[in-house]
This record gives C-alpha cells, sequence and structure tokens, in this order.
C-alpha cells in the first residue's frame, strides 16, 4: 500500500474513527484504524465491535492495499502534522507504516490484513428503502429524549430509544428510565413507511457517537436486519449501529392518565420556575432532593414552593400560576425537574397531574407533540420523600 493525501481531507474523517475505537483495552482490531486503498480513494475504517464507522475520501493511489495502524496514536500525529500532502507507505518487510511530510519521517506498527473483518455495507435501494432525514433535527431530538433514557445497560428495552409508528401518520421516539418518560412525535411519512409496526430501539450508549457523527444538513438512513444505517448526503461516509431486540414497554398507560376528567393542572411561567427551583435546590440535601408544591395554603392564582433539610435549612417560594384540581400538596425532585424543564422552548408550561403519587405530564404551547412525564415523590412528611416509578 502505497498513497499520498492531503491533510485537510482526511482528518475530520479520521477524528471520527478514532472517537469510536477503544483507547487502550481490546483487541488490537478493535484499537486499529483500517486504511483501504483502491482506485483514487482512501477508505478509512473502525469499530468498536459494535458501531462501525467508513468514510471514503480522495487521494493520490500508487500501490493499492490494506493495512490496519494503530489509531489513537495515528490520528493525534496526523492531527499535529502541517496542512498538505502527507505520504502513506506500508513496508511490508518490517511491518511497518511509514508515514512522510517533508523531512519529517515516522513509523507506526501495521497490523496484517488477515485480522481485518468485514465491514457492514450499507443496503441500497435495489435492497431496501432509503430515507432522507434532517441531521440536525436527529440531533435535536437525541437531545430532548437523552436524559430520560435509563443509563443501566442491564434494564433492557429501557436503556434504549424508542422509534416507532403509531398508525395515524405519525412516528414516537420514546426515553423512559422509571421515573422519567420524554416523547416527541413527529411526521416522516418515509420514515414511517420503512420502520416496522413494533418500531426499532437504539440502546442509549450508541447515541452519543451518533450525535457525534451527525451534521447538519441531510442525511441517508437505511434498516438492515440488525443493523440501522446512515450515510452522509454526499455517500462519502457510513456510520451505522446494531438495533435492540427488546420489547418496549406500553406507554401509553400513563399517558392515558393524564387525559382523566379529574386531572389538576398547573399553568406557570418556565422561566421564573426555573430561576425558583435552582433557588431551592440549594437547600436540598441527600435525605432531602425534592422541591414540594402546595396548593392548599394559596390563592388560585399562586404556587409555594418550600423545601425542608435537617442540616442545609429551608426554602419557600411563592410564584404565580393558574391552578386549578383537588391536589394540595405534591413534592418533585428538583434537579429532575430543573432538567427536564430545561428542555422546552415554551413560555409557559402546563404541568398536568394524575395524582399526588401519579403521572405529571409537562405540556408547552411552543413545544408541539412534545411531553415530559415526571413521577412525584411519596410524602411522608414534609421533610423525607421517596421516589416513585412510572
Amino acid at each position: 500500500m502505497y498513497i499520498k493525501v492531503y491533510k485537510e481531507d482526511v482528518i475530520e474523517g479520521l477524528q471520527k474513527a478514532a472517537s469510536i475505537i477503544p483507547a487502550r483495552s481490546g483487541a488490537a482490531y478493535l484499537r486499529s484504524i483500517w486504511l483501504k486503498v483502491e482506485a483514487d480513494r482512501l477508505e478509512i475504517m473502525a469499530t468498536d465491535s459494535s458501531i462501525e464507522f467508513k468514510g471514503s475520501y480522495p487521494a493520490e493511489v500508487i500501490v493499492p492495499g490494506l493495512a490496519g495502524v494503530q489509531g489513537r496514536t495515528f490520528v493525534d500525529l496526523l492531527r499535529q502534522l502541517s496542512p498538505g500532502q502527507i505520504s502513506l507507505k506500508l513496508d511490508e518487510e518490517s511491518g511497518n507504516l511509514l508515514i512522510e511530510q517533508g523531512r519529517r519521517k515516522y513509523k507506526l506498527p501495521a497490523n496484517d490484513a488477515v485480522w481485518f473483518q468485514s465491514f457492514s455495507e450499507f443496503p441500497e435501494a435495489n435492497s431496501g428503502e432509503t430515507v432522507i432525514w434532517s441531521g440536525d433535527y436527529i440531533q435535536e431530538l437525541i437531545d430532548r429524549i437523552n436524559y430520560c433514557i435509563s443509563d443501566d445497560d442491564a434494564m433492557d428495552a429501557i436503556a434504549c430509544l424508542s422509534i416507532k409508528p403509531t398508525g395515524d401518520g405519525k412516528i414516537d421516539a420514546c426515553g423512559l428510565n422509571g421515573h422519567q418518560f420524554a416523547m416527541q412525535r413527529f411526521m416522516h411519512d418515509d420514515l414511517q413507511a420503512m420502520l416496522p409496526a413494533d418500531g426499532i430501539l437504539i440502546q442509549k450508549k450508541y447515541l452519543g457517537e451518533l450525535k457525534k457523527w451527525l451534521a447538519d444538513g441531510e442525511v441517508e438512513l437505511s434498516l438492515g436486519e440488525k443493523r440501522l444505517f446512515f450515510r452522509s448526503n454526499d455517500k462519502k461516509e457510513t456510520f451505522s449501529l446494531p438495533l435492540s431486540a427488546y420489547q418496549y414497554p406500553d406507554y401509553m398507560g400513563f399517558l392515558n392518565k393524564l387525559e382523566a376528567g379529574d386531572v389538576a393542572k398547573l399553568d406557570l411561567d418556565r422561566k421564573e420556575a426555573m430561576e425558583a427551583l435552582e433557588r431551592v435546590q440549594l437547600f436540598n440535601s441527600d435525605s432531602n432532593r425534592c422541591t414540594f408544591f402546595d396548593f392548599s395554603a394559596a390563592a388560585s392564582k399562586e404556587v409555594v414552593l418550600s423545601t425542608n433539610g435537617q442540616n442545609t435549612g429551608s426554602a419557600t417560594e411563592i410564584l404565580d400560576g393558574e391552578y386549578s384540581g383537588s391536589i394540595d400538596k405534591i413534592a418533585f425532585p428538583t434537579r429532575n425537574l430543573i432538567e427536564i424543564l430545561s428542555h422546552y422552548q415554551s413560555k409557559s408550561l402546563r404541568l398536568v397531574m394524575s395524582g399526588n403519587e401519579g403521572p405529571c405530564g409537562i405540556f408547552g404551547d411552543d413545544d408541539q407533540e412534545y411531553t415530559v412525564i415526571i413521577m412525584p415523590m411519596k410524602i411522608f412528611d414534609q421533610t423525607y420523600y421517596s421516589e416513585e416509578s412510572v
């Protein structure tokens, strides 16, 4: 293998490849970036055994071939070289990759091509449907759902992002961790037609790398038997990940509770509420992580927020808010509620409470089809609380 490439043509792809490979642990195959040279292209490939990245970039090919190189070291070196042409040559006798730029010369051990394992190919239109989708919308979707997905891989389905067609022309993207649930409902006719009736599940641990790979503008999607494929609009880069085969919980049960006739409703200013909660949070402790909402002692246009810790003192804030319902008191984990409110854009939010220990849904006029459900804390007295599960 012997090629000449320009740093500015390949460095971004190399950095994307390096970001998914293990830094030090794992087999040498997994710590490698594979360089495949043919025609007038350099193909860069990397995998962590689950995620796969492939990118194709222009090159002056002198001798075609294939070599694996220590991924992180190789990328760190090229990143620090000057812009311009770099030559990469595999020395078959020594088994080293020779890297040259001007008077600079380097050697890196290369893996034998026998270690190479084939990467999954993007399913083309003749073997499966493809869909065009906005990369920046997918990034936004991940942001709005990811924090409600369980971090524990052992939780199976609820450690996944669920993307499921609703049957009425819409798609639900959902995340659940047992105490919170987030759902963004949206329209995409082509994606809905491609998805199976039960939808697909993507493990949370893959979403961060997917988000980093995604660019602004459009990407192409294709669904294989066990993998989901993304390809850049210019078809130069492919990112794929495995799908999970778990059964996602039926979330309509607790959504339907929010539509009952006896729910309580609170309308409040989002910014004002967040600022008050951030001040109240200063008085939370390990044994008291919540903010207490009291509707009984206030007028119908006010709500009292409070917390009381054994060693941290106490805080009370009164917010303007339109309240209707029969719930006198309810408590929410402060940090979780602040994080949830930060994902909304609406100036005013409505909290729909099905009970002081039942699901509470949050809605905003400027956040169409976006719903987050938070479970209240069970109130034992005015100081100690325990968290309820969805």
